[in-house]
């Protein structure tokens, strides 16, 4: 399984941290169909920027938990390699 984390560069406007909660709810909800596990999120309002620490086997099947699951897909995704 590689980690991965994904950048949304942009929310649509009116987006906040507790929409943001919603989203990640929902992705917890679709990621089993996928063999994905969402981790940890983190969201800057004041620049309208999220970004989602997630294991997956392939940018496309976590790309896709997104998309089914809320819509809003990230504009970047990047492996990465967790350190301390």
């Amino acid at each position: 399984m590689t980690l991965y984390m994904d950048v949304h560069e942009t929310l649509p406007e009116g987006i906040g941290a507790q929409d943001v909660a919603g989203a990640h709810a929902r992705d917890l909800e679709t990621q089993d169909k996928y063999d994905v596990k969402y981790l940890r999120y983190w969201v800057d309002e004041q620049h309208g920027k999220v970004f989602c620490l997630v294991e997956a086997p392939d940018a496309a099947a976590a790309i896709t938990v997104h998309r089914e699951g809320h819509g809003l897909v990230a504009d970047r995704i990047f492996p990465v390699i967790e350190g301390s």
